[in-house]
C-alpha cells in the first residue's frame, strides 16, 4: 500500500488513521469534505479512501456514491472505500452505498490495519464494535 486518501473534518480521526497507516512505504493524504474526494481520486490516484460517516454536507456514504457511479461512468478509476461509522445502526446504509467494508467508530490501530489489509485483498469487512472475524 502507498497511498490513501481519509476524507474527514475531525482532526481526531485523521490522527488515529495517520498513526496506524503511515510508515515509509504509505502517505496518508486528507480532504475535508466530501466533496472534495472525486477531484482528489482523480488527482492522487489512492489505492484506498477513507470515508468517516459525517464529513460536512456530503457525508461518506453519498460520497461513496459518488465514486461508485463516476467509476461506473467511466469518469474515474475504480478505487477501494473503507467507511468509519458512527453507530452500528448505519451498518444497513453502509450495505447500500458499495463500499468494500466499513468499521464502527471507535477504531483502534490494529483493527483498521487488518480491515485495510482484508479491503486491499479484495475481501469484505463489516465490522461492528467487535473484533474482524
Amino acid at each position: 500500500m502507498s497511498n490513501v486518501l481519509i476524507a474527514t473534518d475531525a482532526d481526531w480521526i485523521r490522527d488515529d488513521v495517520v498513526a496506524a497507516l503511515a510508515d515509509a512505504d504509505t502517505e496518508v493524504s486528507r480532504v475535508h469534505r466530501g466533496a472534495e474526494v472525486v477531484e482528489a481520486v482523480a488527482a492522487l490516484a489512492p489505492e484506498l479512501v477513507i470515508l468517516d460517516m459525517q464529513i460536512g454536507s456530503m457525508g461518506g456514504i453519498a460520497t461513496c456514491h459518488s465514486l461508485r457511479l463516476e467509476a461506473g461512468a467511466g469518469r474515474l478509476n475504480p478505487v477501494k472505500v473503507l467507511l468509519l461509522l458512527d453507530r452500528g445502526d448505519d451498518r444497513f446504509l453502509a450495505g447500500t452505498s458499495g463500499a468494500d467494508g466499513w468499521l464502527v467508530k471507535p477504531i483502534d490501530a490494529f483493527s483498521l490495519q487488518r480491515a485495510v489489509r482484508k479491503v486491499l485483498a479484495g475481501e469484505r469487512v463489516e465490522q461492528s464494535r467487535s473484533a474482524l472475524a
